[in-house]
């Protein structure tokens, strides 16, 4: 194996792990457990700052966007940060493979923030942002509103509330919008959610529909996906209980849904995606650099899918998430995740330089732009997490 630590370059120095917390009103969570609104909840999440800094003062950090999955995420970062501690910064694709061996046993989430760190880092040193370090080819990116399970208590708690919400994200400018369901897995509720809303926006907006693996069986995936069909909704997400890990199961569906099939969200990593494009399980590949092994993974699944003929949409919103599109050829939309009426998108509230992925950021031509500062080209406030800090660890030489 390459090691990382190879050469007469700069050597990271140290890596800070810093956890806070930060509370969202009007969300809860659902049948399944996932975030979904409720009116009147107020939930605490917690969510993590990566920090890497090299023996001569170069600086990389990261702030995890998917808050739902925070403790998770930071325990795996917690078990490789020691790994890269004296690694030279710049041989990420080594500090890639040295991780991914290191991390095999636990899916590789884990990697994801260490890998955009270094990223952030690369981008920094050289003045550049991170986009422009990948290949450049957009700075605008179209994008649609991802919405919230809906809920029961007065925010998305019928079609109707479905309906209003995507009209509202309409005349904001945004060009798609994508219904999470109620998390219950009834498939004739869901199934009458999809065609109203497509009733209701005739042909305003892309529509596209994710069960979110929460519908109960395969009959079930059939009878809503006849639905998408009907409406002729541009996509279909991780339909049912298989949690996204089955291309055969996905392939069979195929056989009775026309409407594009759009998965890989839950499988991790680079070789374990390419069974679902040989066996063509999948119309449209998905990958996250928070989750697919950083802006190094996530651009390794773009090009993957390229390869095929196929396109590879990014999951979720984030600075990441916009660099990665940014140098991607082959993908349609930005993902505004996670938005409902009247709540505020639960990403944590550190944010800055201009960066928002609230609802009412969309530019009139629907597009979200690219950040043009160095690195990540976002500044955090590190004073709200200093201050809602809950632990702090530090790894040295």
């Amino acid at each position: 194996m390459a090691s990382t630590t190879t050469g007469a370059g700069d050597r990271i120095d140290q890596v800070d792990l810093h956890e806070f917390k930060y509370s969202i009103d009007n969300i809860g969570t659902d049948a399944s457990g996932n975030r979904a609104v409720a009116r009147g909840s107020v939930t605490e999440f917690k969510a993590f700052a990566l920090v890497i800094t090299t023996r001569d003062g170069a600086r990389g950090e990261y702030v995890s966007v998917h808050s739902g999955k925070s403790g998770v995420l930071v325990s795996q970062v917690r078990g490789l940060a020691p790994l890269v501690v004296g690694a030279d910064p710049e041989a990420r694709e080594a500090i890639f493979n040295k991780l991914k061996r290191a991390h095999r046993h636990f899916m590789a989430v884990g990697h994801s923030a260490i890998d955009i760190a270094l990223w952030d880092m690369a981008g920094k040193s050289a003045k550049r942002p991170v986009w422009r370090l990948l290949g450049g080819y957009r700075d605008r990116l179209p994008t649609y509103a991802s919405t919230l399970n809906g809920g029961r208590q007065g925010i998305l708690d019928s079609k109707e509330a479905y309906a209003d919400y995507a009209r509202q994200c309409a005349e904001l400018g945004y060009k798609g919008f994508k219904i999470h369901g109620w998390g219950e897995g009834d498939r004739k509720e869901e199934a009458g959610n999809i065609l109203h809303v497509a009733k209701s926006l005739g042909t305003r907006m892309e529509l596209m529909y994710d069960a979110a693996s929460e519908l109960r069986t395969f009959a079930d995936a059939i009878y809503v996906g006849k639905a998408c069909d009907e409406a002729g909704y541009y996509w279909y997400e991780d339909p049912f209980m298989d949690a996204g890990w089955s291309p055969h199961a996905a392939r069979q569906l195929k056989t009775h849904v026309k409407t594009p099939l759009l998965l890989t969200e839950h499988v991790r990593g680079l070789e374990t995606k390419v069974p679902w494009l040989v066996a063509g399980a999948t119309d449209f590949v998905r990958t996250d650099p928070d989750y697919d092994m950083g802006i190094t993974g996530a651009m390794k699944t773009a090009h993957l899918a390229e390869a095929f003929g196929l396109d590879c949409e990014v999951h979720a919103a984030g600075p990441a998430q916009r660099h990665c599109m940014a140098a991607m050829r082959n993908t349609n939309w930005y993902e505004l995740s996670l938005v409902a009426p009247g709540v505020r998108n639960p990403v944590p509230p550190v944010f800055g330089s201009g960066y928002s992925d609230e609802l009412e950021a969309v530019g009139p031509d629907g597009c979200f732009p690219v950040p043009v500062g160095p690195g990540l080209g976002v500044e955090y406030d590190w004073d709200y997490i200093n201050k809602n800090r809950v632990s702090l660890q530090t790894f040295r030489r």
